[in-house]
């Protein structure tokens, strides 16, 4: 299921729950690739990543009372890259990934920052709104192949004479 954060605009700078929805869906490869250098800067740990559970609840119906679904298990973590005065980045990632957890983590620090925003979210949160399109595609036209269309199977297995008048 996609939501409006999958979406951005054209020129409209894309907000830090946005990134961090989308940096907790990127795929290891893609944050890997788009953090090869800036990660590669000190880090300072402030939680180290860490697996644990987390109560999924769901609705019936879309709409009405919750209930408890099941459990998921989430892998998070906080630090810095650089000083002191630098911006905390935080990820929570499902699985139990800790490489993920601490690249997206990176990436969302290296994203407050107005001087890499910019060529971040080029490289790699464009790369993971269109991965995720990607995906999105395929669950459909997965779905759209057991489609069936119910007028079709009426008209097939009526008379030949039931849409005659006269």
């Amino acid at each position: 299921m996609f939501h409006a954060f999958d979406n951005t605009g054209p020129n409209r700078p894309t907000p830090r729950p946005e990134w961090m929805a989308l940096l907790s869906r990127a795929p290891l490869p893609l944050l890997e690739q788009a953090l090869s250098a800036p990660a590669a800067a000190p880090l300072q740990w402030l939680r180290k990543p860490e697996t644990g559970l987390y109560m999924v609840q769901g609705r019936a119906g879309g709409t009405g009372q919750r209930f408890n679904l099941g459990e998921m298990t989430v892998t998070r973590c906080a630090l810095r890259v650089g000083g002191e005065d630098s911006a905390v980045g935080v990820a929570y990632v499902m699985g139990r990934n800790h490489r993920q957890a601490q690249l997206a983590a990176v990436a969302d620090a290296l994203l407050q920052d107005p001087a890499h925003h910019e060529a971040l979210d080029g490289a790699l949160l464009q790369p993971v709104r269109q991965h995720l399109a990607l995906q999105q595609a395929q669950r459909a036209a997965r779905a759209q192949s057991t489609q069936v269309d119910f007028f079709t199977v009426a008209r097939e297995s009526g008379t030949p004479d039931e849409g005659e008048d006269e």
